[in-house]
């Protein structure tokens, strides 16, 4: 094996480019999950509530974020990536508003379905891709993917602070000035690209879609996520009920989730080491979802009793970091090379649906069967995933690699293709003509990186 090149490192505007891209996509997911963990005591207090009504509100963005994030990417191709993430910007913040201003339960779920509704997650990874150069883009995507998890970890330590000093309205003004921010950075931060085309590493392509779709290794991994998000989205139904009947008062509640979440990411680390070191992604992804399914009849029979729960939620948080940490490296490794952004998108959109139906499916457990009806739906569900874990293939170690081609015919593409996968470790190579790159499937344990850089550079 030879061994790899130095990566190239971002230049300065790509480096700007994908920073502030990240910090528009942070802002709004922080907007959409700081009334996580503090809704359902919020809403105890609103005429006409019923459990169903809060699963929906808490839920409902998933539906219309899920619905039109691949519509708006695509749509960013034809008008441009900026004005569509402006415009999303824009939906996010009347969304906001309607909800800050609502009365009632109802216009609750109408403000945070037309939140949902400003789906810019695919345009801002079409926009990222006109903005780096091939060989460094999953790093810039890497930047995008971490600022939703940072998001989220704030979002569970600042939600209850925010509600205790702005109330939950309070909070819903503030993610419309969260949009606001974001938009001032799309229009005086984020570069604009000298030409737009489509990206297959970064965004959905529709007449990829249905083989997509119809890829039995890639459902697996789409209705996993799509059951990483329903659990949690349904537990936040009600273990901040829990916790307030614990004695914990709202606005403590953080002290809860941050050392909850500190040791599950520590907790998480050797799991990782394991998978990705060791060749064991199929026995760690399996064990996660055991503990997923254990941690769920647990809290079913024991959420009343303060430190059982306690441990219960720091095993989910350890899974859940685990499972939404590999489930998108695992959705890349699988997808065929040329389809890698039609995958992602897919698997993101089943993510969105996700919450959605733990929203809707939690709240109507809650409604009809308790608290102890919640975790056994989600048990279930769990178990469904199980299942289908049980009998997925062992993915194999392969990384997603592009390199630029320059001019390449389309009578000199197959040729190029077989010259590609005569390089040691490459095992996938698709040409796409009309963009002059190459899409491979590498085994970075044995590829000759200097013969594969040399081949491209020769080549541009």
């Amino acid at each position: 094996m030879t061994n790899p090149l130095p990566a190239p490192g971002l230049n300065p505007i790509e480096r700007r480019a994908a920073l502030s891209l990240a910090i528009i996509y942070a802002l709004r997911m922080l907007g959409l999950f700081l009334i996580l963990p503090v809704f359902a005591l919020y809403a105890k207090g609103l005429p006409g509530v019923t459990p169903v009504l809060v699963g929906l509100a808490i839920g409902v963005y998933g539906l219309t974020q899920g619905l039109l994030q691949i519509p708006f990417g695509m749509l960013s191709d034809h008008i441009g990536r900026k004005p569509v993430i402006l415009g999303g910007l824009v939906l996010f913040a009347i969304g906001s508003v309607v909800a800050a201003t609502a009365e009632g339960i109802a216009g609750i779920i109408l403000g945070r379905a037309v939140q949902g509704s400003g789906a810019i997650a695919a345009a801002v990874m079409a926009l990222a891709a006109d903005l780096t150069r091939d060989e460094v883009r999953l790093r810039a995507m890497a930047m995008i993917g971490v600022s939703i998890g940072i998001s989220f970890t704030l979002a569970l330590i600042l939600g209850p602070l925010l509600a205790a000093q702005i109330s939950v309205p309070g909070v819903f003004w503030l993610t419309a000035g969260l949009a606001g921010v974001g938009m001032l950075l799309v229009l005086l931060v984020v570069p604009s690209p000298l030409k737009s085309r489509v990206h297959r590493d970064a965004e959905p392509v529709l007449g990829q879609l249905r083989g997509i779709i119809q890829h039995r290794e890639l459902i697996r991994l789409d209705f996993g996520v799509l059951t990483l998000h329903m659990l949690i989205t349904s537990m936040f139904l009600v273990y901040p009920l829990e916790l307030q009947q614990a004695g914990i008062p709202s606005q403590d509640h953080w002290l809860v989730y941050l050392p909850v979440l500190v040791l599950s990411v520590l907790a998480m680390v050797p799991f990782v080491i394991m998978a990705e070191r060791r060749g064991r992604v199929k026995a760690v992804l399996l064990g996660a979802v055991v503990a997923l399914v254990l941690v769920e009849l647990v809290l079913s029979l024991f959420h009343q009793a303060f430190w059982p729960s306690i441990a219960a939620i720091l095993v989910f948080f350890t899974a859940f970091n685990l499972l939404e940490a590999s489930l998108p490296s695992l959705v890349s490794r699988i997808a065929p090379a040329e389809a890698r952004g039609s995958a992602m998108g897919v698997f993101s959109t089943f993510q969105f649906l996700g919450a959605f139906a733990g929203g809707m499916g939690g709240g109507v457990m809650h409604q009809f069967f308790g608290v102890s009806g919640v975790y056994l739906f989600c048990a279930l569900v769990a178990g469904v995933w199980l299942a289908l874990v049980w009998g997925m293939v062992q993915p194999r170690r392969l990384s997603n690699q592009v390199i630029s081609l320059g001019e390449v015919g389309a009578a000199q593409a197959p040729s190029v293709e077989r010259a590609l996968l005569e390089v040691p470790g490459v095992e996938e190579a698709v040409v796409l003509v009309e963009e002059g790159v190459a899409y491979l499937k590498v085994d970075t344990q044995r590829l000759d990186w200097a013969r594969l850089q040399a081949f491209g550079a020769a080549r541009v």
